[in-house]
C-alpha cells in the first residue's frame, strides 16, 4: 500500500513531503530495519531533491541533521 503526506517539524516549522510503500507484514529482506516499509522518499516541501530515499535498499541515507531524523523517526513509528 502507498501512503503519502506532509510532516511539519515542530521545532523549525519546516515542512517535508513523504511517500512510503508499506506492507501488513515486516520483511527481513526488503523492509527498513526488517520492518514493513519497502520504499520511502522524503523531500523538503517544494524541493525536488530527495533528503532520504530507500528503495529496497538505501539510495540516499538519512542525514545526521536532527530535523530530518525527527521526520524520519515519525514516519518509521507510523508505518514500520
Amino acid at each position: 500500500m502507498w501512503s503519502e503526506g506532509i510532516i511539519t517539524d515542530p521545532t523549525t516549522g519546516s515542512k517535508y513531503k513523504y511517500w512510503v510503500k508499506h506492507y501488513e507484514e515486516p520483511s527481513e529482506t526488503f523492509g527498513i530495519d526488517g520492518g514493513k516499509i519497502s520504499k520511502l522518499t522524503i523531500r523538503k516541501l517544494n524541493d525536488s531533491r530527495d533528503v532520504v530515499n530507500y528503495d529496497r535498499g538505501w539510495d540516499v541515507h538519512c542525514p545526521d541533521e536532527y530535523e530530518i531524523k525527527a521526520v524520519y523517526a515519525t514516519i518509521l513509528e507510523k508505518y514500520n
